[in-house]
């Protein structure tokens, strides 16, 4: 065997460049960032920080050997720095890298190498230490390193996947929130902005992707190149972005920016139409945001495998996303898929501007990033593709962030952030949906031109810099001309769920009069007092269609409403708080709910069911919604009718007779639906269609509807036999395998077992193994989690088989991870660990399993990192009283329907 030497990295050359700068800027082609010069007062004393003060990076240089097969990799840093005071000693962050040499040099060319390098686990960092001070000024601190490459998506990482011919292995970067140093040495906090120009040596016939075009790629012989990543602009450790692989790539050109697409070898072509759509996005967002896009490139890279934590990320420049979230494949993919798509598109896109551009300086404003992004994408989507009518979404994701900030767990958006841990925990339906939701309030309340505005002037006044949330509101504050922060305060700075309590409505000459009345919604918090917020209130009559608006202070309001039908609050739906009715006006709205838009009926229908299991009004009024719902209905309600029969049929898991006779109400409910939509797609329907036939036969098959399970079972042996695959076409292939896998026999199951080791397509080899672990037989589903701790599945799969066992068997799936706690923990992100077994759990309606997962936490878990498993154990008490006191109400209401 020949030994391929290691090449010497030219230090000499590096050092040279580095101290020659006076000043640090982006020096790359094409677009060219502003001279970013460091000034010490940018490091606000106020930023959390878990770094001394006092030293801060401006530039960093980074050479990287990696070596995929053995998992390691070899690394050189060079980063200049300034130091403000006098110190002995550097602190700064690594994780599980090996120093072998470190030195620093001063302008007038002193050097010393260090005296000691101290190194601490708990607190991630390293420091250095030298024997005589440093003086006050500008430095090259050099770090001579190894590391590991590991096998789930945290830090340097590598994915393994399948071809036709033979096994495969790619290297990304995952550095969202705290990884970038396990790959370099690095002051790895949101506010330590500084350039960075990485070079790589890799194998010739490989693909190396950075954040920046190459500068130049220079071969080295024995098959490897010394690859030049050009210089990126100021920007956090997190966003640092490298990729290897045997890739291909596809471009075009959208506003002088070179837009890409970056796949596995043979997969180009199913990433179309995410290129498409990216020019396209890039181009708006330049609009929208009045500062133009400052890179030369910006590419999207699809990962085979996937992650229990992210499904995409938004390095600057070169934006990573699981394939599932990026290509299309016309054997399986949806309509649903292609949306979902876009979304993730237009998300991490936003990001490069609402986070990349512009970053919070702590992660107590991360949602400055996530809500900001969500918003962006639902905005983006319903403007530019009106054809799929998302805008009706808003309320769904809504819904997702009260359901979790009525519960005693919530938190505020803007929330203290001492660890790591605590911002990996972050990163949830608060941050993202409660953010997104605020956001469309405000703008509602500002006016879409007005907030624009002060979109555009935070991004010129930050751009390149970090942010705390007072620097937008101050901009919108300017703007709109009033005090909006003084809302905004109200919804970001404090947690939970304002509620609405709509006054008898009296109705004189034209007009409505109502008094509201603000309190508190809480799921589990019956008595606890209300805390007071500044409301946005919109408000309307059925059938007249003009708006009336005020903002509720200090706990009432009297509102004046034109037309005398009935009264809707919060018409429209911009509006973050749940709204209950005195109960003649229930009825009237009940009476004329076929009248109001699609997206009042699906806020009325959400409260009216959140209002119902929290005790706060009769069950009953949410089912009168139900059966007053017409069959002409948006297909997004009819399908908000379906997903919340699906929900209430599962609240009743455990007690056969009681569920079968609810379930017998919610088939004959949505018997009709399904009629009308049928099972083969119609020439021009709507895409809103399409999705909710795959909604009505997953939940008639979650039910047991014989005839939708009989009619899976057919078409899928069907589609076994030769020329007979259109009985399963692509947009219903995996609803239909869902129903079969969902109710298989254990022959059935061998049979989808056997079509999960022969695929060797990473999108569809996933789901098989998602389908596997599927089933409603508890004796398949240890099958199937035994399955998960082999080799077979892949790293990435396995974590995903067993999660997949916790959507209907969770005791069972919590049970098997503790007892394979080290073999799981190996499969999981390491970031995601404090959340991943929490959710195995979160399903649960048994009491013992609080117990269980309370203990868990106490024996594994640090205090600062029990955030999900306190979420975990809350949504599981108010599971079980749900159980056993407001079923009993759903019982008496169906006893009379069919008495």
């Amino acid at each position: 065997m020949h030994r391929t030497p290691t090449p010497r990295f030219r230090r000499s050359q590096l050092a040279a460049a580095v101290l020659a700068l006076a000043s640090i800027t982006a020096a790359h082609a094409g677009n060219a960032a502003p001279a970013a010069r460091y000034v010490s007062a940018s490091h606000a004393p106020s930023t959390t920080t878990q770094l001394p003060r006092g030293v801060t990076p401006l530039h960093y240089i980074v050479s990287i050997k990696p070596d995929a097969a053995a998992a390691t990799f070899k690394g050189e840093a060079a980063i200049k720095v300034a130091v403000d005071t006098p110190t002995a000693s550097i602190t700064f962050n690594a994780l599980n890298l090996a120093f072998s040499a470190a030195a620093i040099e001063g302008q007038g060319g002193s050097k010393q190498v260090t005296r000691k390098i101290e190194f601490d686990a708990d607190k991630q960092t390293a420091t250095v230490h030298f024997a005589e001070p440093l003086a006050k000024g500008e430095y090259l601190l050099r770090i001579d390193y190894t590391g590991k490459i590991g096998t789930q998506a945290t830090g340097l990482f590598s994915l393994d996947y399948d071809t036709p011919q033979g096994r495969q292995r790619a290297l990304y970067t995952q550095f969202e929130n705290s990884d970038a140093r396990s790959m370099l040495p690095s002051w790895d906090e949101p506010d330590y902005k500084a350039t960075f120009a990485l070079d790589v040596v890799v194998p010739s016939n490989q693909m190396a992707v950075g954040n920046m075009p190459i500068a130049r790629s220079e071969e080295m012989g024995y098959g490897m190149k010394h690859v030049y990543f050009a210089t990126t602009p100021r920007m956090s450790t997190y966003l640092l972005f490298f990729g290897l692989g045997d890739f291909e790539r596809a471009t075009k050109m959208a506003d002088g920016t070179e837009i890409g697409v970056i796949t596995k070898r043979g997969a180009l072509a199913q990433s179309r139409f995410a290129l498409d759509e990216s020019a396209a996005l890039l181009r708006e967002y330049n609009d929208y945001f009045g500062v133009r896009y400052p890179l030369p490139k910006l590419d999207n890279i699809a990962a085979p495998g996937r992650s229990q934590f992210f499904g995409a990320m938004e390095n600057w420049g070169a934006v990573f996303t699981f394939e599932y979230g990026l290509l299309l494949d016309p054997a399986i993919s949806t309509q649903a898929d292609k949306e979902n798509i876009y979304t993730t598109l237009s998300h991490e896109m936003a990001h490069q501007w609402f986070g990349d551009l512009v970053t919070m300086r702590w992660w107590d404003d991360l949602w400055l990033n996530e809500g900001f992004a969500s918003w962006m994408e639902s905005r983006t989507t319903e403007r530019l593709h009106p054809e799929w009518n998302t805008a009706l979404s808003s309320v769904g994701g809504r819904e997702s962030a009260m359901s979790q900030d009525a519960l005693r767990t919530t938190h505020p958006v803007v929330q203290r952030i001492a660890t790591v841990e605590q911002a990996s925990q972050a990163f949830d339906g608060i941050t993202y949906q409660k953010g997104e939701a605020v956001i469309r309030m405000l703008e509602a309340y500002v006016g879409a031109d007005t907030w624009r505005t002060a979109v555009r002037s935070y991004m010129r006044k930050h751009a390149y810099g970090n942010t705390v949330s007072n620097d937008l509101w101050r901009e919108v504050d300017a703007a709109a001309g009033k005090p909006v922060s003084a809302i905004a305060h109200d919804f970001t700075l404090q947690p939970g769920v304002p509620m609405i309590t709509v006054g008898d409505a009296v109705c004189r000459k034209g007009r409505t009069r109502v008094t509201l009345t603000q309190t508190e919604f809480s799921k589990d918090q019956p008595d606890k007092k209300p805390l007071s917020w500044k409301v946005p209130v919109i408000a309307s009559t059925v059938g007249n269609g003009k708006l009336a608006k005020v903002v509720l202070k200090n706990g009432k309001a009297t509102l004046n409403v034109p037309g005398c039908g009935a009264l809707l609050v919060n018409a429209g739906q911009s509006g973050y708080y749940r709204t209950l009715y005195a109960p003649a006006n229930t009825r009237a709205l009940a009476g004329s709910f076929a009248r109001l838009a699609p997206i009042d009926q699906l806020g009325l229908l959400a409260d009216s069911q959140s209002l119902g299991m929290a005790g706060l009004q009769d069950p009953a009024a949410f089912l009168e919604l139900v059966k007053a719902t017409p069959l002409s209905a948006d297909p997004q309600v009819l399908g908000r009718v379906a997903g919340a029969m699906g929900g209430l049929y599962e609240q009743y898991a455990g007690d056969a007779v009681r569920q079968q006779a609810f379930g017998r109400f919610a088939m004959a409910r949505l018997a009709p639906m399904m009629a009308q939509t049928g099972w083969e797609a119609r020439s021009g329907e709507a895409s809103s269609v399409a999705t909710l036939r795959g909604q009505l036969i997953a939940i008639l098959g979650d039910m047991g509807e014989p005839g939708v399970i009989a009619e899976a079972r057919r078409r899928y042996a069907a589609s076994e036999q030769a020329g007979e695959q259109a009985a399963m076409p692509a947009p219903l292939r995996r609803t239909i395998l869902g129903v079969v896998a969902q109710h298989a026999d254990a022959a059935t199951w061998e049979q989808l077992h056997a079509k999960a080791q022969r695929e060797k397509t990473p999108l569809v080899k996933n789901q098989l193994y998602d389908l596997l672990a599927s089933t409603d037989d508890a004796a398949l589903a240890q099958r199937a989690l035994a399955l998960a701790l082999t080799d077979e599945p892949g790293v990435t799969n396995s974590p995903a088989m067993i999660s997949r066992v916790s959507r209907r068997h969770p005791e069972l799936a919590f049970d098997f991870a503790l007892a394979h706690l080290e073999q799981v923990n190996a499969r999981i992100d390491a970031s995601s660990r404090s959340r991943y077994f929490p959710r195995l759990a979160a399903g649960s309606a048994q009491p013992e399993m609080i117990a269980k997962l309370e203990a868990y936490a106490q024996a594994n878990l640090p205090a600062s990192a029990r955030g999900d498993a306190d979420s975990s154990v809350a949504g599981i008490k108010y599971r079980i009283k749900v159980r056993a006191e407001r079923l009993p109400a759903v019982d008496a209401w169906l006893a009379k329907q069919t008495g």
